[in-house]
């Protein structure tokens, strides 16, 4: 447990070749840093847990890449202690990049208040980045159509389970890809996909084709490699492809190749497919976080939550994610305001 005058930090400790382990990082304690000029001191209550974590070990991204000895980075939330900033007080509740840390320094261009009216576990996910990258990457990059089909890969991950419900909003028929019959059960009976593909069952081709019989019309790729290829040769004309993640590659030395055939058969089905990070459509987000919070508070929406408690779980939190062990958003949970 954290005391008052001691900062326990997750260093990432050496860079893994393969899948992470608890090798990887070290726990340290640290005094609790003083916030100096234009500083404050936030404590945090709640940490992102996402598969781009093992991506910012492996390269630079839309990042640098994590160097060992550097504390372990994260999106987090937490509450303002102390400040010398006039736009941060203490009592606020702010999120950013605060690292596996009890204890952070923050300038008030690195930090963003959130509403405390809100739940810390809804501010994590649905109406976090997980909530943002799936509205965006879905309903601007994707841009579905009533009635037309949207493929979801990850689908029962923190970004796929809201993506999907999203299409499903938005009135398409909806195809959900997942590991293991019972995510794809859950898909199904608590989501409302019209049907869920599980990619460890074999014969994902043709598995694929049944499920979209007339076609992929949107595809929101969470995973790259095998499922992404396939996927291209049943999309229909004028598709579009929302790139999101590719999980399926992250636990690599390197991204590996990339689908066979491309761009011969984005040129000859006049495909677009298109990179995005959520980070590009922020002008937007306070509209779009209002639109999700009225779908989750009417019932339409589902926040799906897989909460670890306590920072000394961050390790094996991030190693269960990459192992597709979480249904939902991972969140890890640092104790209670005082």
């Amino acid at each position: 447990m954290p005391t008052a005058d001691l900062n326990r930090q997750w260093i990432y400790a050496q860079r893994p070749s393969g899948m992470v382990g608890l090798e990887h990082f070290r726990l340290q304690e640290t005094p609790v840093p003083v916030p100096g000029p234009g500083q404050a001191l936030v404590r945090l209550r709640g940490l992102s847990v996402d598969p781009a974590q093992r991506a910012w070990m492996m390269t630079r991204t839309y990042r640098p890449q994590l160097q060992p000895g550097e504390v372990m980075a994260a999106f987090g939330i937490g509450e303002v202690m102390e400040s010398n900033v006039p736009g941060l007080v203490p009592g606020d509740l702010v999120d950013g990049d605060l690292g596996w840390q009890d204890f952070a320094l923050v300038t008030p261009e690195s930090v963003r208040v959130r509403n405390r009216n809100e739940s810390l576990e809804h501010l994590i996910g649905v109406l976090g980045i997980t909530g943002l990258t799936a509205y965006f990457g879905l309903l601007d990059v994707g841009r579905p159509r009533p009635g037309e089909t949207v493929l979801v890969s990850g689908a029962a991950g923190a970004v796929g389970c809201i993506a999907v419900q999203i299409a499903r909003i938005a009135g398409c028929r909806v195809v959900a890809v997942a590991g293991g019959a019972e995510k794809c059960r859950w898909l199904v009976e608590e989501l409302g996909v019209d049907a869920a593909v599980d990619y460890k069952a074999g014969n994902l081709r043709e598995a694929l084709k049944a499920a979209c019989p007339s076609g992929v019309d949107v595809y929101f790729d969470n995973t790259g490699g095998e499922i992404l290829e396939i996927t291209l040769s049943l999309m229909n004309a004028h598709g579009r492809v929302a790139c999101c993640g590719a999980v399926s590659q992250y636990n690599q030395a390197d991204w590996g190749g990339g689908p066979s055939g491309v761009p011969g058969v984005l040129v000859a089905k006049r495909i677009r497919m298109e990179g995005f990070l959520v980070m590009d459509f922020y002008k937007q987000r306070k509209a779009a976080e209002r639109t999700l919070s009225d779908w989750v508070r009417h019932g339409q929406l589902k926040p799906c939550m897989d909460i670890v408690e306590g920072l000394e779980s961050a390790p094996q939190a991030l190693i269960d994610l990459l192992r597709g062990a979480n249904r939902g958003k991972m969140m890890v949970r640092i104790g209670t305001p005082d």
